[in-house]
C-alpha cells in the first residue's frame, strides 16, 4: 500500500511564498500520476494541480495557475507544490494523491487511489 505523507504548511502573509512537500512510501513504483488538491472550510475538496511521474505533462486549476508550480523527483517518492503569491482564497488543507492510472480525468477525486492525511495552510491578510 503506498502511504503519502504531506508536510510543508503553515501561516504565510498574503502575497508570500509556500511550499509543500509530499513524500510517498511503499510500492512506489505503480504510481503514475501525482496530485495537489485542497479543501477549505465549509467546501468541497477541489483539485489543485496533477503532475505525470515522469514530470511531463502539469496540469493546474485556473484559481492557481501562474502562481503555483508542481514538480516532482520520481526516483526519490517526492512531490512538491510551489505556492506563490498566496492569497487568503488559497487558505484550505492541502493533500496530496496518487493514481496508478495512467489516463486520468485529473480533477475527479475517484480517479486517485492513495491519499496523504493534509497538511494545513493559513494565508493571513
Amino acid at each position: 500500500q503506498v502511504q503519502l505523507d504531506e508536510s510543508g504548511g503553515g501561516l504565510v502573509q498574503e502575497g508570500g511564498s509556500l511550499r509543500l512537500s509530499c513524500e510517498a512510501s511503499g510500492p512506489t513504483s505503480t504510481i503514475e500520476v501525482m496530485a495537489w488538491f485542497r479543501q477549505a472550510p465549509g467546501k468541497e475538496r477541489e483539485w489543485v494541480s496533477g503532475i505525470r511521474k515522469t514530470g511531463t505533462g502539469r496540469y493546474y486549476a485556473d484559481s492557481v495557475k501562474g502562481r503555483f508550480t508542481t514538480s516532482i523527483e520520481y526516483a526519490r517518492g517526492m512531490l512538491y507544490l510551489q505556492m506563490n503569491q498566496v492569497i487568503p482564497e488559497d487558505t484550505a488543507v492541502y493533500y496530496c494523491a496518487a493514481s496508478p492510472h495512467y489516463a486520468v480525468n485529473w480533477g475527479s477525486r475517484r480517479e486517485y487511489q492513495f491519499w496523504g492525511h493534509g497538511t494545513q495552510v493559513v494565508v493571513s491578510s
